[in-house]
Formats: C-alpha cells, sequence, structure tokens
C-alpha cells in the first residue's frame, strides 16, 4: 500500500511521493543529438524506485505518431489553443472528473465513478495495452498532468506516464509545439479498468481518524491556505494542523522537478521523512 496518500483533487503531487523515495540528486546525461548538433540531457531517471511513471521528452519524441502510443494535454483549453505538442489531445485539466454544477458542490472536481471513466477513456481512443501520457503546461497550474497519471493508476492502469517537465521542458530542448488541433480520436471498446484503489486516496474519515497522527500538507497556494475562496472553494481556510507547502515549490522554472535532496530537505522542514505516512490536498 502507497503510504503516501491524495485526499481532495485541488492539487495533486505525484511526483512527490517518488521523489521522497530516492536519496541522491538527480543527475542527468547527454544522449545523442536528434535534430540538431545540439546535446540534449535526458534525466536519469534511475534512481527512482518508481522512476519508470515518467518519460522523457527524448523518448516521447520517438514515439510521437506511433498508433501504439496516445499524448493527451490536460491544459486548460486557452492554454492548448496557444500551443502544445503535435498530435496531442486536448481534454482540458477537468477531462477525467465530475464537473457537474459548480465549484464547492458535493463530489464537484472529484474523479469519474469507474463506468463513467471507462466511457471517456473510450472516446479517446484509450486501452489497456496503448502506452498513455500526460502533459500539461505544468507552470502556473494546475499540475492536472500528475493529477491524471494520479487518478488512471487509481483506477489500475500501469501503461500511463507523466512527462518529464511537461510542455516547458519539452520546449526547452527545442522541440515542435504547434496550434494545430490533433486529429479526431477513433472511439474503442473494450476497456478494462480495475475497482479504485483506496490506498492511493484519503477520505475525510481517515484524515479526521488521524488528526494529530498524520501530517497533513495543503499544497494550495498561499492566499487559499489563509481562506481565500476565489477558486470556488465552499469554505475558506484549511484543514486543522495542515502544514502549507505550494505544489509549484517542488519544480524548477521548466517545469522538471528539483533534486530529491532538495525536496527531502523542503519535506524535512514540515516534520516528514521518506518512511512517514503523510497526506496531500
Amino acid at each position: 500500500m502507497f503510504k503516501k496518500k491524495f485526499f481532495s483533487l485541488g492539487a495533486l503531487l505525484l511526483g512527490l511521493m517518488l521523489l521522497l523515495s530516492a536519496c541522491a540528486a538527480w543527475p542527468q546525461k547527454p544522449s545523442k543529438p536528434a535534430d540538431s548538433d545540439q546535446t540534449k540531457l535526458v534525466a536519469d531517471l534511475s534512481i527512482y524506485p518508481k522512476g519508470d511513471i515518467f518519460i522523457t521528452p527524448q523518448e516521447l519524441k520517438k514515439r510521437l505518431g506511433d498508433q501504439t502510443a496516445i499524448l493527451v494535454d490536460t491544459s486548460k483549453p486557452d492554454v492548448y489553443e496557444k500551443g502544445h505538442i503535435p498530435g496531442a489531445i486536448g481534454i482540458g485539466w477537468h477531462g477525467l472528473s465530475q464537473i457537474v454544477g459548480k465549484p464547492g458542490d458535493p463530489l464537484w472536481g472529484t474523479t469519474l465513478d469507474k463506468e463513467a471513466l471507462t466511457e471517456k477513456l473510450e472516446s479517446y481512443g484509450i486501452t489497456n495495452s496503448k502506452l498513455l501520457v500526460f502533459t500539461s503546461n505544468v507552470l502556473p497550474g494546475p499540475g492536472s498532468d500528475g493529477r491524471s497519471v494520479w487518478q488512471l493508476r487509481m483506477a489500475g492502469l500501469d501503461n500511463v506516464k507523466l512527462l518529464y517537465g511537461g510542455n516547458p521542458y519539452w520546449k526547452e530542448l527545442g522541440y515542435d509545439m504547434t496550434k494545430e488541433a490533433a486529429p479526431k480520436p477513433t472511439p474503442v471498446t473494450g476497456l478494462t479498468l480495475k475497482e479504485f484503489d483506496k490506498s492511493y486516496s484519503a477520505d475525510k474519515d481517515y484524515i479526521y481518524a488521524n488528526l494529530g497522527k498524520t501530517v497533513i500538507i495543503d499544497a494550495r497556494t498561499e492566499k487559499e491556505y489563509k481562506g481565500s475562496q476565489d477558486a470556488g472553494e465552499a469554505r475558506g481556510g484549511h484543514i486543522q494542523g495542515a502544514k502549507n507547502l505550494v505544489w509549484s515549490s517542488v519544480l524548477n522554472e521548466n517545469g522538471t522537478p528539483k533534486s530529491p535532496e532538495a525536496i527531502i530537505k523542503m519535506m524535512a522542514d514540515l516534520g516528514v521523512t521518506p518512511a512517514d505516512d503523510f497526506v496531500v490536498y
């Protein structure tokens, strides 16, 4: 069972549960030049026990146009329209969530149920055998690509990966972006999801029962933490005892994760070690 749980769906620090298990800096190694004579650095993901949840831009570039891979961009629609990786399907940042009603309503923003999620994924042409890669504009937010990976891993899909550094790092490496929408996906049938793995999340009963026992991290902005309801929160403030660590603080300016050492230090300042049970919301 994963000891790092996530509560609510406001902000997801998927990489956090991976990075905390590492103990070395993030090394990089040069790759063979592909499109130019400029050497491009490839992140070494092997230092992470669960580093295979990522795919590097170099690996993804080789798979573009591959019929066995699907690229999904979860940026907000207006951001997607301004530029995205060629072939990426734009689904928005709530593409896999319930959005009937308005923010703050019961269950608004939570993951679609198993049947609805299966139907939505099949409409995008997603199968159990195809590689599924999520990306987004990453910064300034809301980190929806990581959230989507979490949602589908929770639903039992292990063929899902997160693009390392997202669109910002892709662009930094000089790879192409486009404003042309991807061709409309061909719907499929036969996708199989599992019952949602509850070890990937924490509900309000778990939170209440563990107040004062488990470190709770509020990953929203300081303004939201202190009571702002600008994002549509039904109530202002934060969970009793929660500590504030803005989700974007674990990332570099180009969307890549900070070194494991840096993140472990940040978590230690909150009283959390890699072996601890903690909740992020």
